[in-house]
């Protein structure tokens, strides 16, 4: 299955998160490839602690192949690769986890018809090799999305089941721009049906991902003023509204990932190494990665909102 994980501003911690569900994934048995479209920003290795790929790769990478420059793009084994301590040492009974960077120095392009044709051909040989195929794609309407719901849509393609993950923090700003980047004129759908989807199959196929979400009830405001809570109180629920109005709130929610000190200093993967022997990760950070990462292919959580 395709996940494409998608955000229409910065810093909705979409790479990150989409880095731990693909951790999560692998870990379950799964073969994953983690697909770094971001191609203003090909940071994913960093997440993944590949210090050769940390911004990219000189050669061999998304850009190229996309481009024409290169047959295949380079392929980077996480296991092997990481200097994660903890990953280095694979896992009994896990599955793969492959990554493949974008190129150092790349940034958006425009994307015409051989470069679809390639992107369809690379979706389509992850397909026959992984069972989930995690898509990082660049932030906003970008050639990236445009280019991949071009691909979905193209008839060689119509039998391989997708899934999109629109990410946003539990802000005003981030839950209006989640909003447009689905629901607005330009936006997937608009997008998606003029390029040949159906526009229901489209919606069934997109669930939003709430990330650092504060709880108005954790210890971390423990010292906070009476007021200070009741004020976040206030604002929690005019989120609600307010997600509820724009087309984004619960029932088309996949998961919500809580405020998490650890991936405010430092993005990368949540191990439970983290939470039980280093205890820097909370038990409910990792519980909610867990999860998420089971519902991307729980037909149960995918009906139509």
């Amino acid at each position: 299955m395709l996940v494409f994980a998608a955000s229409d501003k910065g810093g909705t911690g979409r790479s990150v998160t989409s880095a731990n569900l693909a951790y999560q994934r692998a870990l379950a048995g799964d073969h994953v490839a983690y697909v770094d479209f971001d191609f203003g920003s090909p940071t994913a290795a960093a997440v993944f602690d590949v210090p050769a790929a940390m911004r990219g790769i000189e050669d061999r990478g998304l850009h190229s192949y996309l481009e024409g420059e290169v047959a295949e793009p380079a392929r980077i084994d996480v296991w092997r690769q990481t200097e994660h301590q903890l990953l280095r040492t694979r896992p009994n009974q896990s599955g793969r986890l492959v990554l493949l960077p974008g190129d150092a120095g790349g940034g958006e392009f425009a994307t015409g018809e051989d470069a679809l044709q390639r992107c369809i051909d690379l979706l389509l040989r992850l397909h026959s090799e992984f069972d989930v195929i995690m898509v990082d794609l660049s932030a906003g309407r970008s050639y990236a999305v445009d280019m991949v719901l071009a691909a979905t849509a193209h008839p060689r393609m119509r039998s391989v089941p997708f899934r999109w993950l629109v990410f946003h923090r539990w802000t005003r700003q981030h839950v209006i721009a989640a909003a447009g980047l689905v629901h607005k004129k330009h936006g997937i759908i608009a997008g998606g049906v003029e390029r040949g989807h159906d526009e229901h199959a489209l919606r069934a196929a997109i669930r939003f991902v709430r990330a650092a979400v504060p709880d108005p009830e954790s210890p971390l405001w423990s010292n906070g003023t009476p007021a200070q809570a009741a004020w976040m109180q206030a604002c929690d629920e005019a989120l609600r509204r307010l997600a509820a109005e724009q087309g984004v709130g619960d029932s088309v929610v996949l998961g919500v990932v809580p405020l998490e000190p650890i991936l405010q200093w430092r993005e990368q993967l949540i191990t439970e190494d983290d939470v039980l022997a280093k205890q820097i990760a909370n038990k409910e950070t990792l519980e909610a990665l867990e999860e998420i990462s089971l519902r991307l292919t729980d037909d149960s959580y995918w009906g139509r909102p």
